[in-house]
């Protein structure tokens, strides 16, 4: 297949999956199978889209956390958000220093798409039972900063489906606002990981040789198509449960354990 086409399709697939809570990982790992496998500085560079999308569409919430600072309910939401974020910094360089991460190969992707969405179907069920309740405690900011190390220490989990799952079941059970609450936490949280792994490859001269056209227009489609995809999932949630990707994570992860080689 032609490299920019692949590029293309590439950035397609990151820009769906990123924020949706079925894993980038697996189907990056799924897509690459049939497009070729890039380089571990493409693999950011279309992550850092997917980012960039994400902070257009809470643009204005970022902004009026800035300027609303001195009121104490704003204050005490930044406050929570930092704390997520430095749980989750902290612990991601512990673990990055003792190299524990499972491989990105099919079966433990797999398995954590399976258990995730057999996870989502019974954390909504159990959050639905309690009165609605949209405010984040300290209970919620400190374990989504924990569910973000989870998700990053075992591919296929989702970081998404990850926080705003234990979001939901650790008190804040109104879809919309643990969604957001999530997504906020990932935006300074994915900018640090893209910026920590771009400054390894360019210390280990991962640059060289790189396909930069590919690069920049599978960059671009990522940043449109997750602008897309988020702007569409906050609409959709607003009237439906998670079930659909739930169901949809359990069918992939068994047709990925039946349909390619353990270990691929």
């Amino acid at each position: 297949m032609n490299d920019l086409l692949s590029a293309i399709l590439l950035g397609i697939v990151e820009g769906i999956t990123e924020f949706l809570p079925v894993s980038s990982t697996g189907h990056l790992l799924i897509a690459e199978r049939w497009l070729g496998g890039r380089s571990d500085l493409f693999n950011v560079a279309i992550q850092a889209g997917a980012i960039l999308a994400v902070t257009f569409i809470y643009w204005r919430t970022l902004w009026s956390l800035v300027i609303n600072w001195r009121r104490p309910e704003t204050r005490d939401y930044v406050a929570k958000l930092f704390v997520a974020f430095l749980i989750t910094a902290a612990l991601g360089l512990v673990v990055t220093k003792m190299g524990f991460k499972l491989p990105e190969t099919v079966t433990p992707i797999a398995w954590a798409l399976i258990a995730g969405g057999i996870w989502m179907i019974l954390a909504e069920k159990v959050a639905e039972k309690r009165p609605e309740r949209a405010a984040i405690t300290w209970r919620v900011a400190i374990l989504v900063g924990l569910a973000q190390i989870v998700a990053g220490v075992f591919p296929g989990t989702s970081r998404s489906a990850a926080t705003i799952f234990i979001a939901m079941l650790a008190g804040t059970n109104n879809r919309a606002a643990a969604t957001e609450f999530a997504f906020l936490v990932g935006i300074p949280t994915m900018y640090a990981a893209t910026g920590y792994e771009l400054l390894k490859t360019f210390q280990h001269g991962g640059a060289a040789g790189e396909d930069w056209t590919g690069l920049g227009v599978a960059f671009a489609v990522s940043t449109v198509v997750a602008f897309a995809a988020v702007k569409w999932l906050l609409g959709y949630i607003r009237s439906h449960r998670f079930t659909a990707f739930a169901i949809y994570r359990i069918v992939l992860g068994i047709a990925l354990l039946l349909l390619l080689p353990a270990g691929g």
